[in-house]
């Protein structure tokens, strides 16, 4: 999962996927009260600390050089986005907008948390939030949606 949040950053970038990965545990292990129900309760528990991780390295970036460069590189974006969206996403943009998303619809962001970030499958993904799979499907679809129309009306 750190492997491909990371895929197609700028060369030097700060933040390796072994960091990344350790970052996560060092957070996970200080949760003690959680009781993981399945593989995929798991991953997506790691899903929504690596957006975290990923949101808070981006935003020191800019402070530190204000130069805006929290952009990352994901293989495929126009997969899992909206085919128009280009191959690179402003994590501190998506960041703004699923917490949009997540007032009108938490169901959704979670499944992109969960799909963007984890790269849970479909099945994966309604096993965690203990939902159907079409449901997921069809959630899936309006959040990308949703998701493609705010991120490309800001750059607008």
């Amino acid at each position: 999962m750190a492997r491909a949040q990371l895929a197609g950053e700028r060369r030097g970038h700060t933040l390796e996927p072994t960091a990344l990965v350790h970052e996560v545990y060092l957070r996970l292990s200080r949760e003690r009260r959680v009781a993981w129900k399945s593989r995929a309760h798991f991953f997506g528990s790691c899903a929504r600390m690596m957006r975290r991780i990923l949101v808070d390295h981006a935003r020191r970036r800019r402070a530190d050089k204000r130069s805006g460069a929290t952009t990352l590189r994901v293989p495929q974006l126009s997969e899992r986005l909206a085919a128009s969206v280009a191959d690179a996403v402003d994590l501190i943009a998506l960041d703004r907008a699923l917490q949009c998303l997540e007032t009108l619809s938490p169901r959704q962001c979670r499944i992109v948390e969960m799909k963007f970030f984890a790269g849970l499958s479909i099945e994966e993904t309604a096993e965690v939030l203990g939902i159907a799979s079409r449901t997921v499907k069809l959630d899936w679809t309006k959040a990308r949606a949703w998701l493609h129309h705010e991120l490309t009306r800001r750059v607008s």
